[in-house]
């Protein structure tokens, strides 16, 4: 859930790594470090945010590793900051990962003799490199892996030696191919500015990496993996003049949603084995499960194929039958708890998909087969652009398995969905913004929706919301109405109208404000609801799509209007990678 970056080559390399780690900020952004050779080894670490970092420039050299931190092995401070060294700081680690036996490892260490500073696994990392290097950095890292249990993505340098060491297991890493430079990251972003030209490390892999080249191993035999090229360029990491980046994200889903479309038309293998599934499970978290929650009802209704969903983090206690298609569900294609039930389907003998938006993420290791979506990097921690990505994805297989039944929602979406990300939800901010609770509500396919609508309200703005099917609201949650509990409401016309609008006048009847999101010329619905939210007269499928734009807008409104950091809410990150 950390960023990480190196930096071998010609350039200041503290530098190439401040502006590589601001861009992972979003992986974690309550501490940093960097650790620079020039010759000697110097460190500077802090809390808080990369972005806001001013001290660097006494570090010099052309070889450096930096790390942004999302805590987990200790409180966010100076002395748990990466990167870690050794007793005589003359080895630096920066590591993204958990090692699981670090408290064991930890106690032999000091029986040792050995001195430990900070609260985090990490530490252990450099002490053991310590005790095995003799001059040969690679030689020291390679003979104490073995001794880590856990995940890991490291990069080590060392005081004499010009060069960074990098290992990967479990943890995501890129090293960017430059001309007589090279640069790592967690993910391709940092690399842009320097090289379209990466190669993704595999499981296993050690990469020993100096100005003049780079050598990979996988056990004692060297690896050549191929390089890919990315396919997108810097502009797509930058705000191009919107004051946020989920703005701007929000703002790009009328071409995310149509080159997702485009990506699940040419993947005939995806189709094939969906098509040839007696049953489906979706394993997926946070956002990723709300999309796949919208996937079941659809591929249930339009092809008949019984499909449920399983949250990531509780597959293992009741995985699924061999039987079952499996896919897996991620935006980063890190999710650690998405990954894992994966490999556990495939050793039950279940046949896989991949559904991601990063090409060579882990997940793409493990599935046997893999679908992109293409929102392109998705840099605001909450996610808006991928979930539409997925939807869209999920609509156009319905759409393919089912001959087609879906082509007027993937039209109507293309023709609205540009106006929708400007609609005006002024009015509804200013009825929710002072809210210490709210809650959505929608039925059949607009319950998830509420759901992820809720998902982002709690996010970003730090308010309490919770999304529920509405015939849910007189099992409990009545006891919370009252004119300090606004409800957003999603009432399209469809299958479910009727029975929502007695589920909305049975919430006015509490006294509780309403924002509702139905069809435009809905004149029923206007004179119920405080606020009305009008779309256009569409299907209820291209409703999902339109009907969560307008949530997302309204969660960025109102955590813009409480001066909350949108980009980068307290506490999370974009990536877990830890279970």
């Amino acid at each position: 859930m950390c960023g990480i970056v190196g930096y071998v080559g010609y350039r200041d390399a503290a530098s190439v790594c401040k502006d590589g780690l601001m861009h992972l900020e979003y992986r974690g952004y309550d501490s940093y470090g960097i650790a620079s050779l020039s010759p000697k080894l110097s460190v500077f670490k802090s809390v808080g945010k990369i972005s806001n970092a001013k001290n660097i420039s006494s570090l010099k050299g052309t070889c450096a590793i930096g790390h942004t931190r999302w805590a987990t092995h200790g409180v966010p401070s100076e002395i748990n900051a990466h990167p870690l060294t050794d007793c005589g700081d003359k080895i630096a680690v920066v590591h993204n990962g958990i090692i699981e036996n670090y408290a064991k490892l930890k106690a032999a260490l000091i029986k040792r003799g050995h001195v430990f500073k900070s609260e985090t696994d990490t530490e252990v990392i450099p002490h053991l490199i310590e005790e095995k290097y003799t001059g040969n950095l690679l030689d020291a890292v390679s003979k104490i892996l073995p001794m880590l249990e856990g995940s890991y993505a490291i990069l080590a340098v060392a005081e004499g030696e010009n060069t960074i060491v990098a290992a990967r297991k479990g943890s995501p890493l890129v090293l960017g191919v430059g001309d007589s430079e090279y640069i790592f990251a967690s993910d391709a972003v940092p690399l842009i500015d320097y090289t379209k030209n990466v190669i993704y490390l595999e499981d296993g892999d050690i990469a020993e990496v100096k100005s003049d080249g780079y050598k990979i191993f996988n056990g004692k035999k060297i690896v050549k993996h191929p390089i890919s090229k990315i396919e997108w360029d810097a502009s797509v990491v930058r705000k191009s003049g919107f004051p946020h980046y989920m703005l701007k994200e929000i703002f790009e889903q009328p071409d995310v949603f149509s080159n997702t479309i485009q990506s699940v038309k040419e993947n005939k293998e995806v189709v094939a084995l969906i098509k040839k599934a007696s049953s489906i499970t979706v394993v997926a978290c946070g956002t990723s499960a709300n999309a796949s929650m919208i996937f079941s009802y659809m591929m249930e209704a339009v092809c008949k194929i019984p499909t449920r969903v399983v949250v990531g983090s509780e597959y293992k206690y009741f995985p699924t039958p061999a039987s079952s298609l499996v896919i897996g569900v991620s935006q980063s294609g890190e999710t650690a708890d998405t990954i894992s039930a994966l490999k556990i389907s495939k050793d039950m003998g279940a046949k896989t998909i991949a559904v991601t938006n990063v090409l060579g993420s882990s997940i793409t290791r493990t599935a046997d087969v893999v679908l992109y979506t293409r929102a392109g990097p998705e840099v605001s921690v909450a996610a808006t652009k991928s979930f539409t990505a997925q939807v869209a994805a999920f609509i156009e297989i319905v759409n393919l398995v089912s001959g087609k039944k879906l082509e007027p929602a993937v039209s109507d979406i293309l023709r609205y969905l540009p106006d929708v990300v400007s609609a005006d939800v002024s009015s509804a901010v200013e009825l929710c913004k002072n809210a210490s609770t709210l809650l959505y509500v929608g039925r059949g396919m607009f319950y998830p929706v509420a759901m992820e609508g809720a998902l982002k309200m709690k996010e970003i703005s730090y308010i309490h919301a919770e999304g529920y099917a509405a015939g849910e609201l007189k099992h409990g949650p009545f006891a919370l109405l009252c004119r300090e509990t606004p409800v957003a409401a999603l009432c399209l016309h469809g299958a479910t109208y009727s029975v929502m609008m007695s589920n909305l006048k049975e919430i006015k009847a509490r006294n509780a404000p309403l924002v509702a999101v139905g069809e435009a010329g809905d004149q029923d619905l206007e004179d119920l609801c405080d606020v009305f939210i009008p779309l256009p007269k569409v299907s209820e499928y291209a409703g999902i799509i339109l009907s969560s734009v307008i949530l997302q807008i309204m969660a960025y409104h109102c955590a813009v209007a409480l001066g909350r950091d949108v980009d980068m809410p307290r506490n999370l990150a974009k990536s877990v990678t830890v279970e």
